[in-house]
């Protein structure tokens, strides 16, 4: 479980949420400079480096799923991901989530760029969809918000910070402003997370956040399959798996 006694938060001296902003500061910088550089590149550029992206997107995704090779644990949090991953995508549908955030992602567009091109349309809403997923899903976003919000450290969002300014310079140098336009969902998942860090983190157990890891991970392998344009996974569908993975898991673990 995270450290959280009274004693750690104290001398650390972190302030509460300081993760979060330093993130979205990051991203903001990152996704500018992508903006300027995109508008500089050729097509067969701006290709390749969505490629580049996709596959180290890909190799990312591999590592992360580090505990579903466990030799003790890995079968049952493997059964636990499939179960997850087939609830999830059932709800995922049944709500319409993918389609609800490309809503939210049009009507931010129509909001910041007046572009009546339908390619532009298409770029704004792919990168705010994509982005929303990269920036927000994964074990980093949540073991992080949960130390910001209990005022631990920010370390770790300091280490995803660094890795989402970098990743928005590729990303808004292919897809253009729908890449900034995820900040509205950063900022309203992660900090919501770090908002509600009291109350979660007693649930974060090794168990769970193996298992959240790897759902996680999942999700960010159906984003680099998309990016290098060999299956567009509905990873947005896939969502509800992030919360009933760990519920499983959490339930398993207390029979």
């Amino acid at each position: 479980m995270l450290a959280s006694t009274d004693a750690q938060i104290r001398e650390s001296g972190a302030v509460n949420g300081l993760g979060t902003v330093i993130n979205v500061a990051t991203v903001l910088a990152g996704g500018l400079l992508g903006v300027v550089i995109g508008d500089r590149l050729p097509e067969r550029m701006r290709r390749t480096i969505m490629q580049g992206l996709g596959l180290v997107t890909v190799a990312v995704a591999v590592v992360s799923m580090e505990p579903l090779f466990d030799a003790d644990d890995g079968l049952r949090r493997f059964v636990i991901l499939i179960v997850a991953m087939i609830a999830g995508g059932l709800v995922g549908e049944g709500l319409g989530l993918e389609e609800r955030l490309e809503s939210v992602g049009e009507r931010l567009r129509k909001r910041f760029v007046r572009s009546e091109d339908r390619d532009t349309h298409t770029m704004f809403i792919e990168g705010f969809v994509v982005a929303s997923t990269v920036f927000c899903v994964g074990p980093l976003t949540i073991v992080g918000a949960i130390e910001d919000g209990l005022g631990v450290s920010v370390r770790l969002l300091a280490i995803k910070s660094a890795l989402d300014g970098f990743a928005a310079i590729g990303f808004a140098s292919v897809y253009g402003w729908g890449v900034l336009a995820s900040l509205a969902t950063l900022i309203v998942y992660q900090g919501g997370l770090t908002a509600a860090a009291a109350l979660v983190e007693p649930l974060m157990t090794t168990e769970v956040l193996a298992v959240l890891g790897a759902v996680g991970s999942l999700l960010v392998l159906g984003i680099g399959l998309r990016l290098l344009d060999i299956a567009r996974v509905r990873v947005v569908a896939l969502l509800p798996a992030l919360l009933i993975g760990p519920v499983i898991a959490g339930i398993v673990e207390a029979v």
